[in-house]
């Protein structure tokens, strides 16, 4: 299945989207380790990736392979200690790489059947017993201490899910052609592409914070009616960001948002969604959020009611929001008016909201401040 998708693609296309990774995304460094984290069926692009990353100076590439169907088989039969239990050798590992000064690439795919028969609960204890034993990466990733970045790969079911009357090979070519435009990879010099993208981001940024407005109101007609309250000092990010010696990079490749952290108890009024969301393999889809003081008081979801309620039920800080988004409808993707049925290209097509922990990088000088300062803040917390 994986060479089959990559014949839809000419090596110099997919050698561009790999140098964007690398050279853009995480921006990778001379003598810096790269972890590219990869399920077997994309080892077309992880090797490609591999092989930009030491043309670009490299110290190491390592290849962490993933396989969805051993992981679907994971989840349906291992014991329950198991499923509640993460390895202390796995969170070692990501220690070991982040003092190492490792950079990330994670290569994404959408499977929507592989998770099916698997269930969601299931899925939800293990994502959070991970999520515990790594919370010192995660918290890396949030303030953009350490350079990550996220690309996406065609997988069969995925193309015929956005591209239902098409052919399997049909649907597939559209859709690497749509990633690689979504991308602004499909040009004469993707690098240059992004730099221009990046100058159009921090005009953006530089109004928003300047204004400093005390709230977002966001109306639509499906009965959204929602006022999202600002911190005081709040800082609007996206695009390019930097790393914590200054060194910028992109964590998603496509992005077109900008994002700041909604002050914790500030957020009003009902959100209803206008597209499906995919949550750990799972369709969440016709669905509601009703929010009082910060707090959801009350859901809803037609499709994936229990996959939404594990998601909101993690911990406390799961009931309020981290992060509202605001997103231009003149993007390539908001453009071609496409549902993906996927996060990362989904949310770069309209203005959204993410339940959970608040990155400090959307206040000022929040990454020096303490837990108990950014609480203080109106900064939520979250696993």
């Amino acid at each position: 299945m994986g060479k089959g998708i990559y014949k839809l693609i000419s090596e110099a296309e997919l050698r561009k989207y790999a140098e964007l990774a690398v050279l853009a995304g995480v921006n990778l460094q001379q003598n810096q380790l790269l972890i590219i984290h990869s399920d077997i069926q994309n080892a077309a692009l992880a090797r490609l990736i591999q092989k930009a990353a030491y043309e670009a100076g490299a110290s190491n590439v390592f290849i962490d392979w993933t396989d969805e169907q051993s992981a679907k088989e994971f989840y349906l039969h291992a014991a329950d200690r198991v499923i509640d239990h993460f390895p202390d050798w796995q969170a070692a590992r990501f220690k070991e790489w982040d003092d190492a000064g490792a950079a990330y690439i994670h290569i994404i795919s959408e499977n929507l059947d592989v998770f099916k028969d698997v269930s969601s609960e299931r899925i939800s204890r293990f994502q959070k017993a991970s999520r515990t034993k790594l919370s010192d990466y995660h918290a890396k990733i949030r303030s953009h201490q350490v350079r990550w970045c996220l690309l996406a790969v065609p997988y069969a079911a995925w193309a015929a899910k956005v591209f239902p009357s098409l052919s399997i090979e049909e649907a597939l070519q559209s859709l690497w052609k749509l990633i690689l435009k979504g991308s602004r990879a499909d040009g004469e010099n993707p690098i240059k592409d992004w730099e221009s993208h990046n100058r159009d981001f921090e005009f953006r940024k530089k109004v928003l914070n300047e204004s400093q407005f005390e709230a977002l109101h966001f109306t639509n007609s499906r009965g959204t009616d929602l006022f999202v309250g600002l911190p005081e000092n709040h800082r609007y990010i996206g695009g390019g960001v930097q790393d914590k010696n200054g060194i910028p990079f992109f964590p998603n490749i496509p992005t077109e948002e900008i994002f700041t952290a909604p002050h914790k108890y500030k957020v009003n009024g009902k959100l209803v969604g206008t597209k499906p969301l995919i949550y750990g393999g799972s369709v969440i889809d016709d669905f509601y959020l009703i929010f009082k003081d910060g707090r959801i008081t009350d859901y809803y979801a037609a499709k994936g009611q229990e996959v939404l309620q594990n998601l909101i039920e993690t911990d406390e800080g799961s009931h309020y929001l981290g992060e509202i988004a605001l997103v231009s409808n003149q993007s390539p993707l908001a453009q071609e008016d496409t549902l993906f049925y996927n996060t990362l290209f989904d949310e770069n097509t309209a203005c959204h909201i993410g339940i959970g922990n608040a990155s400090p990088s959307n206040i000022q000088n929040g990454i020096n401040q303490s837990e108990e300062e950014l609480e203080a803040a109106g900064m939520n917390t979250s696993l």
